[in-house]
């Protein structure tokens, strides 16, 4: 997490009319019942016009122009599934993420920006987003992502997300336009209380759900100096990616210098961590992203839409070409849904 996260939020709270407003006394997103689903195709169909969208502004990204854009969100519901739509401004499609590159004197190299902290991509990247629905976190019905995001620690100076206690969960749904767009999928991961250690816990709290298969990978030689697959043909990139049941082998006469190839393999997760559907697709300096899931899916590491009375907290993140610093919303949002 971006290590400007706390600060930011907690000057907002301590403000007070935000934190009551956006808690519980602010615009609800209201997910609608629906007897026909949305195609997951990232074309706004007419069924979205049964309900109301809400906008969330969030700020402080890198990347996006002025670090702000906002985020308009619809839900519906059927008695098993639930859908978002999501569509926000962002002038630039961002995929070139770490593509390995032939150089002059024929070696391979992973391009990366050079001045960037490790974990701290904003150049060779792809663009994000991501939810945070509480499961067990108390903090989050009033403190929002705030609760989970903490400043920089010792040998990770950009910040990292994890729980206040034991036994404190956050569902996190992360969308990214590489490593899970292609195969349709949204990543289906969750926040625990791990704090940071640079050996044992490099990413502190930020944990995937359990995974029986598929799932995205680095394609690299045994060496790690040149890639081990290729696309079709062994055509250089784009795509930035390649998916795992088409890929080739790589054979390096084909390449010239300055040629690139994907540096991720990528398949759909199986299991608990392949339970969230989802399309992505930028039109017009315009990302649109719908977005699946059973509204109870029976896993410890998902929120359950299983009470249609309750009010379920959630937080909202943008990532445009950024590893770590994202555009972030303040305060807790919250969604019902209409009986």
């Amino acid at each position: 997490m971006d290590s400007k996260c706390i600060g930011l939020a907690v000057a907002f709270l301590v403000s007070g009319a935000l934190a009551t407003k956006e808690a519980w006394g602010g615009e609800i997103l209201w997910a609608t019942k629906t007897s026909t689903a949305p195609k997951l195709d990232g074309t706004v169909d007419p069924v979205w016009n049964k309900t109301k969208p809400v906008k969330i502004p969030v700020f402080g990204g890198k990347n996006l122009p002025g670090g702000k854009t906002s985020v308009t969100l619809k839900a519906l519901y059927t008695n098993t599934m639930v859908y978002f739509l999501v569509q926000y401004k962002d002038p630039t499609q961002s995929l070139n993420r770490f593509p390995w590159q032939k150089q002059k004197n024929g070696s391979w190299k992973v391009l990366k920006d050079p001045k960037a902290q490790k974990g701290d991509e904003n150049l060779y990247y792809e663009d994000k987003l991501s939810f945070n629905w509480n499961i067990s976190t108390p903090g989050f019905e009033t403190q929002g992502c705030s609760v989970a995001c903490h400043l920089g620690e010792k040998g990770k100076p950009y910040g990292n997300k994890y729980t206040p206690k034991p036994g404190e969960r956050l569902d996190m749904w992360h969308m990214k336009s590489v490593r899970t767009a292609p195969v349709g999928q949204m990543d289906d991961q969750y926040v625990d209380n791990t704090r940071f250690d640079k050996d044992k816990s490099p990413e502190a709290g930020r944990k995937s759900d359990p995974n029986t298969g598929g799932g995205y990978k680095n394609n690299e030689n045994a060496s790690k100096t040149m890639p081990l697959y290729a696309l079709l043909g062994n055509k250089v990139a784009p795509p930035y990616w390649l998916f795992d049941a088409k890929k080739v082998p790589f054979d390096n006469s084909k390449y010239k210098a300055g040629d690139k190839v994907p540096s991720i393999i990528v398949a759909p997760s199986k299991g608990d961590r392949g339970d969230i559907a989802a399309k992505m697709l930028w039109k017009s300096g315009v990302w649109t992203y719908e977005i699946a899931r059973k509204r109870v899916t029976g896993s410890e590491f998902d929120v359950q839409f299983n009470n249609l009375a309750k009010a379920y907290a959630f937080g909202v993140a943008v990532f445009d070409n950024a590893q770590v610093r994202h555009a972030r919303d303040v305060g807790v949002h919250i969604m019902k849904f209409q009986k």
